[in-house]
């Protein structure tokens, strides 16, 4: 009998966090919610931090996923903006996968897996996402994204199960 598991995607970012939520059965996969949490540009970085876990808390309790998935960080040419985003993933990883496992995967590991071409563009991750998915329009740019991660998570478990099973 295929396993059923629930997985959370999220594409951290200090003003829009990209999050989605799939259902995975065997072969199917069901969309369950997916969408950008938007982050008041002004306030300082702490206040931003604590609005995050808080928002990231409800949709873990809204949405409970067995698996978490979290984009790697990358390393960005401003060091402020590498320590800021260092410290929403942490915030991610702490709020989000509290009960449950978390997985994270590079940003060019994600592309290779849903684009078949590590180096794509967002325009081209958000239009494989949008066909993958049969979306009926193209999501936001961040919440792409998340549906990216997840869909790259599905494919890495489909793999390990195959390998597991070949035994």
């Amino acid at each position: 009998m295929p396993e059923s598991v629930r997985i959370l995607g999220i594409d951290p970012g200090s003003r829009f966090t990209g999050y989605a939520v799939i259902d995975v059965f065997g072969a199917d996969v069901n969309v369950v919610a997916y969408g950008v949490l938007k982050l008041p540009q002004k306030k300082p970085v702490s206040e931003r931090l604590k609005q995050l876990d808080m928002l990231l808390r409800q949709l873990g309790e809204e949405h409970c996923p067995g698996e978490v998935v979290v984009e790697e960080a990358f390393v960005a040419v401003n060091a402020r903006s590498a320590l800021v985003l260092g410290q929403v993933r942490g915030v991610a990883i702490v709020a989000a996968g509290a009960s449950c496992p978390v997985f994270e995967y590079s940003a060019r590991a994600v592309k290779k897996a849903v684009v078949g071409y590590g180096q794509a563009d967002k325009g081209q991750v958000v239009q494989m996402v949008k066909t993958l998915l049969h979306l009926p329009e193209a999501p936001p740019q961040d919440a792409a994204e998340a549906l990216a991660l997840v869909l790259c998570h599905m494919y890495s478990r489909r793999f390990a199960a195959r390998l597991e099973g070949a035994r």
